[in-house]
């Protein structure tokens, strides 16, 4: 009988390339996961800052931190953070209009027909009046101000929601530190200067910072940023450009005095892209995404600083980029998570989401010292799909706009757009039918939010709709506005509840 080869044996040194959220959430999801069996090194330098402005995020957060074991009320409080029901779009659609992508379903189920099919139709047949959101309890509380955390009774209207944040990035990464360091990662000050590369394979052997120490690793991950320092620079992924569908390519952003403190972020289309608005405890963050082919960078600071709440806490800084992402997010034995994996512009607060599950599906790939190819192939196949997948959501709202008013959105109604997107609106314009991937990050609600929300309006309701006639949907309908008028009356403001739960300290001027 032939003696089986030895087991492969497990990684012992990790080094991860760069900080800010994306170095500190992956040194503190890697720790948790493999404990102390294996050296976990995080290389940064305080001389490169870091791209974090204030963060906007979508629910799947909360699941990171729960995994993770981190306290809801401890992380709000320690990143003077807030709560976020979705995001209102204003003039998106067509000047003086807004609509809201919510953090949940729309209505209550109370037929084997979804909701939104019998609300459709009794839309188009001229039954009910007002826009979806009106069925959104996210936008109930959102627009009266209100919050608290969902009801685990499914029964209940009050269950129908789902919620994320917004926080400082600069002090999540700082938390994620703290909590990373507490489990043996170890934190080395430098920048790094030249990347050493096997020479019979290519992989990367170690890295050497400007001091001369070299670092050596058996994984490396890169989260240095737009750079890629080593999967592009030193490895040579490559890059799939995606500007000629997502054409923005700055922001300047900048922090003001705290205005309005809504549990919700805004989006405002302008003329040359569009404007953020994500209120914190102790400020308000804002932002103007723009084309640098229809706006100069000082026009953009001199815009987005006359529409401020408040007095600007910062000078405006401008931050340029690609949207698009790396041909290959792992190669040989590097794994690039956050900037240097690839970049969707900020319109629908992916940016940690695509940081977490590069981390979440590293963890679930996670290789031995025989660096399965097969591990690799995997992954990459995974992540290019949901960058995909995102890619096509983001379009949407550039292109299902009826604005002209600008070259910005002249451009945008006349270019060419991905079949995979073309193929779902032909769906829903036809018939108001969802075409899905399993995968898919953004489900049913969001679509139909932007769909109807910037005038992608079906010429029909599904046909099963028409065919259940018994059921009482206008009385249906009226229920379940009651429910969600009764429910929010009774829930406390959004400034209240952080005050009664999760109330910051003042952070010193």
């Amino acid at each position: 009988m032939t003696e089986a080869a030895p087991a492969p044996a497990p990684l012992k040194h990790i080094v991860i390339v760069g900080g800010g959220s994306a170095g500190w959430m992956t040194a503190a999801a890697l720790a948790h996961a493999v404990g102390r069996d294996c050296a976990i090194t995080l290389i940064e330098s305080e001389a490169i800052g870091t791209v974090g402005v204030g963060e906007a995020t979508i629910p799947p957060i909360r699941h990171f931190n729960r995994r993770l074991g981190i306290d809801e009320a401890t992380f709000v409080r320690e990143t003077q953070g807030s709560y976020k029901l979705g995001i209102q779009f204003v003039d998106w659609g067509r000047k003086g209009h807004s609509y809201f992508h919510p953090f949940g379903q729309y209505g209550a189920e109370f037929d084997q027909v979804p909701f939104y099919h019998h609300w459709m139709r009794e839309w188009i047949e001229g039954r009910v009046e007002g826009p979806i959101d009106d069925f959104s309890m996210c936008w109930a509380m959102a627009k009266a101000g209100k919050f608290t955390h969902p009801s685990t009774d499914r029964r209940l209207i009050q269950s129908t929601f789902d919620y994320a944040y917004h926080f400082d990035a600069g002090l999540y990464a700082a938390y994620l530190r703290r909590f990373a360091e507490q489990r043996g990662v170890k934190r080395i000050e430098g920048r790094v200067v030249d990347v050493a590369l096997r020479g019979e394979d290519g992989f990367i052997e170690s890295v050497t910072l400007e001091s001369g120490e070299a670092i050596a690793g058996e994984f490396f991950i890169d989260c240095s940023g737009f750079r890629g320092l080593l999967i592009e620079d030193a490895l040579e992924a490559g890059y799939d450009n995606w500007q000629h569908w997502l054409p923005c390519d700055r922001a300047v952003a900048v922090p003001c005095e705290k205005g309005d403190f809504t549990p919700y972020t805004r989006s405002t289309a302008k003329a040359a892209g569009w404007q953020w608005r994500i209120p914190l405890q102790h400020r308000t963050g804002n932002g103007y995404v723009h084309c640098s082919q229809f706006i100069s960078e000082d026009e953009a600071a001199a815009e987005l600083l006359s529409t401020l709440d408040g007095k600007p806490l910062a000078d405006p800084r401008t931050l340029r980029f690609v949207t698009g992402k790396r041909r290959e997010f792992w190669k040989k034995n590097c794994v690039a998570i956050g900037l240097s994996a690839g970049f969707m512009e900020p319109l629908e607060s992916t940016s940690l989401h695509l940081i977490q599950y590069g981390i979440l599906r590293l963890i679930a790939l996670l290789p031995d010292s025989a660096m399965s190819p097969l591990l690799t192939r995997e992954y990459n196949a995974q992540t290019a799909k949901e960058y995909e997948l995102i890619r096509d959501f983001l379009i949407l709202h550039y292109k299902a706009s009826t604005r002209d008013d600008s070259e910005l959105w002249r451009y945008c109604a006349a270019m060419p757009i991905p079949d995979s997107l073309q193929y779902k609106i032909d769906h829903f314009s036809a018939h108001g039918m969802l075409v899905a991937d399993g995968q898919e990050l953004f489900a049913n609600p969001s679509w139909i939010a932007v769909y109807l929300g910037q005038g992608i309006v079906p010429q029909r309701a599904p046909a099963l709709a028409a065919m259940r006639s018994e059921v009482p949907v206008t009385q249906r309908l009226a229920q379940i506005r009651e429910a969600m008028d009764e429910a929010v009356a009774a829930m406390p403001a959004h400034g209240e509840f952080i005050a009664r739960h999760c109330a910051a300290p003042p952070i010193p001027a």
